[in-house]
């Protein structure tokens, strides 16, 4: 007698939602800060009825079938949601593989002929194989932009721009210091420039951990727009180590202020702007 298994799976809708739900709550013993068991199950509701829907014996051998762009389009949202969570990709695989089995074992309950149970069981395993793979490239690149954004998010974090005084930035630089980086500091630092119309902007290298040829044409880079804006541009942070490689690679930063210490290049700023720090006697 033959089966009709598009008909079989959306009368038993109810049946492989809750096996699926009940998988997926058992596999990740259930963490709620990441995706609580109300999203679970809506996501699980939305994918499933979009599958039954557009799933035809036309199409179930063939993904680019333009009858499952709803399918696709809502695996992906899912997988890339799950990639920003903090789910691994082994997570993201085992929620699609989840539907695969809880849809074989409906066929293996109401598919009693052992060769259409083997046929249309392997039609499934085709398809889910394919969607696993769509599953994981799209959770690829959620992962990047989680990637990417966070990358910029510690570039922005890394390279604060501190008013120090009126008229006086600094700018502790953390970490190696590339080009990608080098762009992020010039723009943090000259749009700090405009905004607090300060004359002298201090770079503190003090937390590089080496400086290299490469290293000083960035600085000198930023000290050249800084000057541009028409503000004094002090290195500070220039460590006995530093100084002696500056020397060895033969870069010459003759015509930029460099300063020892963070301290130093503060009341080097001062006296430029005709400051005075006084420590004031305490009256007893």
């Amino acid at each position: 007698m033959a089966v009709n298994i598009f008909e079989l799976l959306r009368q038993s809708h109810q049946t492989i939602l809750e096996k699926w739900i009940q998988n997926q709550m058992s596999q990740q013993g259930h963490n709620e800060d990441m995706v609580n068991s109300y999203e679970i199950k809506e996501q699980s509701n939305e994918l499933l009825s979009l599958l039954l829907k557009n799933l035809t014996a036309q199409n179930i051998n063939d993904i680019n079938a333009n009858d499952l762009d709803e399918v696709i389009e809502c695996l992906s949202e899912i997988s890339i949601n799950r990639a920003k969570h903090g789910y691994s990709p082994k997570e993201t695989d085992q929620f699609v593989r989840g539907l695969k089995n809880a849809i074989l074992e409906v066929f293996e309950t109401d598919i009693t002929d052992p060769s259409t149970l083997y046929i249309e069981s392997k039609k499934i395993n085709n398809l889910f194989d394919n969607l696993s793979q769509i599953t994981f490239e799209t959770f690829i690149k959620g992962r990047e932009e989680v990637i990417l954004r966070q990358t910029d998010e510690i570039s922005e974090i890394s390279t604060p721009v501190i008013k120090v005084w009126d008229g006086i930035l600094a700018m502790p630089i953390i970490g190696t210091l590339d080009s990608a980086r080098t762009q992020i500091v010039m723009e943090n630092l000259l749009q700090a420039i405009v905004e607090s119309g300060s004359s002298i902007a201090i770079l503190d290298i003090s937390g590089v951990p080496a400086v290299d040829s490469l290293v000083a044409q960035h600085l000198m880079k930023t000290v050249a727009a800084t000057r541009l804006m028409g503000a004094e541009c002090v290195i500070s942070g220039i460590r006995p180590e530093i100084a002696q490689t500056i020397v060895h690679l033969g870069i010459d930063l003759s015509n930029i202020i460099t300063k020892a210490t963070l301290a130093h290049a503060l009341k080097f700023s001062f006296h430029t702007l005709k400051l005075e720090v006084k420590q004031q006697t305490r009256l007893n």
